[in-house]
Formats: C-alpha cells, structure tokens, sequence
C-alpha cells in the first residue's frame, strides 16, 4: 500500500474498537470476513489504496478480530455487529457511510442497513453470509471454518486447507506469509476461549439460526439502499446461488459474477473489484439505471 494508514482505537460502547483510515472524501467503511485470523488492512490489503483515491477509507478490525475488543454476543452475531460499526460511526461523527463488506462482514453491513438505511448511503456485499443459512445443508468451506476451532483445536494446517481449498480458486496464488499472519492472529488467548464466528449452539440455538439468515426479513424487499453484489462464480464457502437470490429480493440492486473467483474476490480479482466499486460509489453511469 501506498497511502500512509493511520491507526486508532476508539471506545464503542465501553468496548475498544480498532480502524485504520487513509485517504479523503465521501466515507467508505469496510468491513471484513470472519475466516479465522481475519483483520480489516489484510483483508483488503488490494483495495485500501485504490479506494483512498477517491474516498475516506475507514478499515476496522470487527468486534472479536485483530486489535478490537473480543467477544460477540452470539444471541444475534449480525445485530452485534452492525450496532457496534453503528456506534463507530458515531463516535466518528459520520452520519452516513458507504458500507463495502466481504462475507461475515457483508452481512453486519446489510443487517445495519436494514435497521438504520439512513445511515448507509450505498452498499457493496461481497459473497455475504446470512444468505438462505437455514435452507439446505452448508457448504464444505463454511463447515471448514465453523470446525477451525473444534475438534483439536486450531492449527496453522486447518487454516492452510481452509483458505487454499476454500477461500480462494487459486490455492497457490496465497503466500505463505499471509497464512502465518493469520494462523497468529487466530490463536490469540481470548480469541481461542471465545471464537467470534462458531455454530450456534444451547436451546436458543434455532432462533439465533433464524436471526442469521437475512433472506427471512420481511424488510429486505423495502430496503431502497442501492446495493451492488459481488460474488465468485465458485465460491465455496458462501453459495453463488445467493447473489441472484439477492438480486431478486431487494428493489435496488445490481449483480456481478465473475468465473475463476472463489470466496475473496477483492483479493483474487483486485483490480475488477477496484474498479466496479469506485464506479459504483461515485454513481458512474456504468451502473445508473
């Protein structure tokens, strides 16, 4: 990255929040994955500069990640989420923002839009989860991810075999150094004892099911957010079927897919993904109605 990142940590609701921001103009908030050892910069460590162009890039490390506080009230994980990026808003006094969010974060940005859409002004989900969690069996990578921490617990050869066979198309386009990054990260103290993303579990654990999975709410049909949907055409973590299946469901939309692309197209497919997002954030023609 090019662009000097300055690095903060600000309280949110009595817990401390960790974001790094470069650059200038309309707000651009990124929200990250939830694969273990997931950060804010190293999630988007090919889009940060691209953006900072045209934007004020804001990248926090969510609540359960990296430098932020651990722990997630696992009752209602995207509600959780999107309260807390909420409450950094505020405390940044920004009163609305375009949300970009891969994964586990797209689903806290889609979850906050529908419970504040005046505080999102556009929308990028990339591969979101929460998209018809409850209707069929999950794939092989979100089972590989939910299981890192299971069984015998974490190891740096789960979290290769999840991100070479899942994550991504190409196994080997990953360095090494970026799993061991990772594997560090993933097997911090508070992170092992409480795990931010794990299946639901205990008596509450079909209703925290049904609060995960986006496609039940009712208000996704009236949500006027223009939403721009990223997805690869083989992702194996997140089913490709849910980008058409959001494409239907809210009035505002427009969907990209693009082949040879797993589960982290901002990585993989950098420089499409650069350009479409600018595009779409500063209202380029290219995606006017």
């Amino acid at each position: 990255m090019n662009n000097a990142l300055t690095e903060r940590t600000i309280i949110v609701a009595g817990k401390p929040i960790f974001y790094a921001e470069t650059g200038s103009g309309p707000a651009v908030v990124m929200l990250h994955g939830g694969g273990p050892g997931a950060t804010g910069v190293s999630n988007y460590s090919r889009n940060i500069d691209a953006l900072a162009q045209h934007f004020r890039v804001i990248v926090p490390d969510m609540p359960g990640y990296g430098r932020s506080a651990k722990g997630v009230d696992q009752r209602d994980p995207f509600g959780y989420l999107a309260d807390m990026i909420r409450g950094l808003l505020y405390e940044l006094r920004i009163d609305a923002a375009h949300l970009v969010g891969n994964s586990y974060g797209g689903s806290a940005a889609l979850r906050l839009a529908l419970d504040t859409p005046d505080r999102v002004t556009r929308l990028v989900l990339m591969g979101p989860g929460g998209i018809g969690t409850t209707r069929g069996l999950p794939t092989a990578g979100l089972n590989s991810l939910l299981n890192y921490y299971g069984g015998d617990g974490p190891s740096r050869d789960k979290l290769e075999a999840f991100i070479r066979h899942y994550l991504v198309y190409d196994g080997a386009s990953v360095p090494e150094e970026l799993i061991d990054l990772r594997y560090q990260a993933s097997i911090d103290p508070e992170v092992v004892a409480d795990p931010p993303l794990r299946r639901p579990s205990g008596r509450s654990a079909l209703r925290t099911l049904w609060r995960m999975d986006l496609t039940r709410d009712a208000r996704l049909k009236d949500l006027q957010t223009p939403t721009l949907v990223l997805w690869g055409r083989d992702d194996k973590v997140n089913k490709p079927s849910g980008g058409p299946v959001l494409l239907d469901m809210l009035p505002n939309a427009q969907l990209v897919m693009t082949s040879r692309t797993g589960h982290w197209m901002q990585w993989e497919r950098a420089g499409l993904f650069n350009e479409l997002v600018t595009d779409f954030l500063t209202g380029n023609r290219v995606f006017a109605p």
